[in-house]
């Protein structure tokens, strides 16, 4: 992206958010927005021209929160390996494993506004991430050694479409782990449960203050 872009899309997020600590994992800080409306209306105009995703960077969600804890509770499955945070958001799964000693982290998403919160957060929270805004998911398999992946399961297609990506990656011996807070189109089938959690969430975004939530792996 042209860093004239990228830096409009920083001073933007900066406009718009603040640090704040992530409510269940207060070892890392992003920049989160206090109120959810009037973020949504600002971007409104730049979703409706490019197409672009609700500000989903802008958020802690239940499903990356539990992903995230998980993995700095259990650091052996990303430490010394090449760890990919896809659908990133703003990098709080990627953060948690540089934190738990992956190798490298490489996040990715299709919001370029994700890019430079995951720039940010990155900067934040002192560590590195690298990020594509590619879409993974009609393309090869990257060479990785684990998959993160938080709250991917809002609407169907998206979710059978990652699903089949992660089948393609577990074919590449390339561990996948997924959080998420048991929303509707999640499917069990397939996949092996590593722990539940009680998350603490912003009630404007979730249904509740507290939302559980799962991590999951793939079963190979």
């Amino acid at each position: 992206m042209p860093e004239d872009i990228q830096a409009d899309h920083r001073a933007f997020i900066r406009r718009q958010t603040r640090p704040l600590p992530v409510p269940s994992l207060p070892s890392i800080t992003l920049f989160q927005a206090d109120e959810v409306t009037p973020l949504w209306l600002m971007t409104e105009a730049d979703m409706a021209r490019d197409h672009l995703t609700p500000p989903f960077w802008a958020f802690a969600w239940s499903g990356g929160q539990a992903l995230g804890r998980y993995v700095l509770e259990n650091p052996h499955i990303v430490r010394g390996k090449r760890v990919l945070d896809i659908a990133s958001g703003s990098g709080l799964v990627g953060i948690a494993a540089v934190q738990a000693g992956a190798a490298s982290v490489l996040c990715n998403d299709i919001d370029p506004y994700a890019e430079a919160a995951v720039a940010l957060n990155a900067e934040q929270n002192g560590v590195c991430l690298a990020f594509t805004g590619r879409d993974l998911l009609d393309g090869g398999v990257p060479e990785v050694d684990v998959i993160l992946a938080g709250d991917i399961c809002y609407e169907k297609g998206m979710t059978d479409a990652m699903l089949s990506y992660f089948r393609r990656a577990a074919g590449h011996n390339i561990d996948v782990y997924i959080g998420d807070p048991h929303r509707s189109y999640f499917p069990t089938s397939g996949l092996s449960k590593l722990a539940d959690y009680d998350i603490l969430t912003n009630a404007d975004i979730e249904d509740a203050a507290v939302k559980p939530a799962s991590v999951w792996k793939l079963e190979t």
